[in-house]
């Protein structure tokens, strides 16, 4: 996959878990009691996170708090996460189960906890700022073999120190676009809704992440 979309020509290419898994401390332990992440995220004291923002047919849309939490968990993490806890250890033929899944505000929850452990993490060392990219904007993620057609216009790059701000100016900017032939935000936001996808951003707020009060600055280039 790395291959085929032309990365490797460009830039190596480490990918987190490749050969094995560390445990972080979580602040926040409602479901997970740690965040399971790549080993190779010890080499590292700085993170770019650069994320596009973007529908999820689970999460309800994907941003930097999604990146930052299933972006950075390794196989094990995933499972862990998407569980709300109850599995530490991948098993695909249990992992979509209703024993396993169906709390999705826990699922939810869970993210943004594991988002808060990769912060703090790097905030012990020189930081994190995030990138959201605009463009492109299905109501399914890019991880999608055949994601649903692209109804909504190219907006911008939006970047903050802050990636619950981030995420909630995203969604902002989306509730705010008007229907018109070329640009139909309808679909992404029934999306958001039916999965209750803002729910990572306000209990990760309520956590102490961050904070949903933002300034949009305008840089025209």
């Amino acid at each position: 996959m790395i291959e085929r979309h032309g990365f490797t020509k460009y830039f190596p290419v480490d990918i987190m878990d490749e050969y094995d898994e560390i445990r972080i401390p979580v602040k926040d332990q409602t479901h997970i009691k740690y965040d399971i992440v790549g080993g190779h995220m010890a080499n590292y004291d700085f993170m770019i996170a650069l994320n596009h923002f973007k529908g999820h047919p689970m999460g309800g849309y994907g941003g930097a708090l999604k990146n930052l939490s299933i972006g950075c968990a390794s196989q094990n993490g995933k499972a862990y996460i998407h569980s709300a806890g109850k599995m530490e250890k991948l098993d695909m033929g249990k992992l979509w189960t209703p024993e396993f899944i169906g709390n999705q505000d826990g699922f939810l929850e869970s993210m943004a906890a594991a988002a808060q452990a990769v912060v703090n993490y790097f905030n012990k060392k020189q930081g994190i700022i995030y990138i959201s990219v605009m463009n492109n904007m299905s109501i399914d993620c890019d991880c999608v073999d055949h994601p649903a057609p692209v109804k909504l216009e190219d907006y911008g790059i939006l970047a903050s120190t802050d990636p619950v701000a981030l995420d909630q100016a995203c969604i902002d900017i989306i509730n705010q676009q008007k229907v018109t032939a070329k640009n139909d935000p309808t679909d992404l936001l029934k999306r958001i809704d039916k999965q209750h996808g803002t729910h990572t951003i306000d209990h990760a707020a309520q956590i102490g992440l961050g904070s949903k009060k933002y300034e949009l600055i305008n840089l025209d280039l």
